[in-house]
């Protein structure tokens, strides 16, 4: 009965980044720099067969340097006609392969190419936007394959919410079912 509930959230991730709409597209992804929390917004490029999540970055981004330190991260979505939440943690692994981040490269969007090639790190203090200068003959393109070891599935209804988790052994799933 448990398992009903971790292939919904399968499908919904999937469909997170198949459907451009769907509320899981832009979530809420967390990392740790210096022992203190970072969130910030990302966009679901992928989900793999073994519920791997991909997102793209510029590797000068402050993400990349919080994973390096410490590769546990939280992610958190939510879908607000369905009151469905789904919350994941696990490690996050930069992409280092070249040929997997060409393909990846080759899936982003000609126009949205150029955001990863800003003449100067994101996040650098600017005094007017306008002044922004790209340099197209490198990229700063890097692909981040973020791994669950745990996913949990809140389902707010009346007259009972539902909660379960999920934790990763080996290749398998485990469920329990928790007090929402």
């Amino acid at each position: 009965m448990k398992n009903q509930y971790l292939e919904e959230a399968k499908r919904e991730l999937i469909n997170g980044h198949a459907k451009k709409r769907h509320p899981f597209r832009y979530f809420v992804l967390a990392t740790n720099e210096n022992g203190q929390p970072r969130q910030r917004t990302v966009v679901l490029r992928k989900t793999l067969l073994d519920s791997s999540l991909v997102i793209y970055t510029d590797k000068r981004t402050q993400k990349i340097k919080d994973i390096q330190n410490n590769s546990e991260f939280s992610a958190l979505f939510y879908d607000s006609k369905k009151l469905l939440q789904i919350r994941i943690e696990g490690k996050a692994e930069l992409i280092t392969d070249k040929e997997q981040i060409a393909t990846y490269w080759h899936t982003v969007q000609q126009e949205s190419k150029k955001d990863y090639t800003t003449s100067i790190a994101p996040g650098t203090p600017i005094i007017n936007p306008e002044e922004l200068s790209y340099d197209t003959n490198e990229n700063y393109f890097s692909p981040v394959k973020l791994v669950p070891n745990t996913i949990e599935y809140l389902r707010l209804n009346r007259p009972n919410h539902l909660r379960v988790l999920f934790t990763r052994i080996d290749d398998d799933w485990s469920g329990e079912f928790l007090v929402p």
